[in-house]
């Protein structure tokens, strides 16, 4: 006597839950069949010579042996001979007086470079021609060691 007492609107509710549930379930079963036609096969995947991800295995004739020894693992040691020149030069762009630093314009990579009053050398003002070091400070690099140049 319960389902005498349903609406029409009930009824339309319970027609779709179990239409969404059979949908579902037949997803659900399809996902399955699908799952068993794939192996590990499909699953697989190669990197070619060029970082390429591929689906077919590299040929094994042409693999390049390659020593362990000459596999380098860290950045490669500098010569000192090779050591750059570490007397720079630049011009003075930006000085600020009272509060003592200021930013030097390197002539050969025009990269600005922080520089404070106490590394100052010579009487030096906004605009001059200096020579200088570089050195790592506590933010990036810093010139030390500033002087006029000639």
């Amino acid at each position: 006597m319960g389902r005498s007492q349903e609406s029409f609107n009930k009824k339309e509710v319970r027609k779709k839950k179990e239409k969404r549930r059979l949908e579902k379930e037949k997803k659900k079963q399809a996902r399955k069949d699908q799952d068993k036609k794939s192996g590990l096969d499909d699953m697989i995947a190669y990197v070619d010579e060029f970082g390429n991800i591929v689906d077919t295995p590299p040929d094994p004739d042409e693999k390049e042996k390659i020593k362990a020894k000459d596999i380098e693992v860290s950045v490669p040691k500098q010569d000192p001979s090779q050591k750059a020149d570490t007397i720079r030069t630049g011009k003075l762009t930006y000085f600020n007086g009272s509060k003592g630093y200021g930013f030097i314009r390197d002539f050969d990579t025009q990269e600005s470079i922080f520089v404070h009053i106490n590394e100052f050398q010579d009487d030096i003002m906004e605009g001059n021609k200096v020579s200088y070091e570089v050195e790592k400070g506590q933010k990036g690099p810093a010139a030390v060691r500033v002087k006029l140049a000639n």
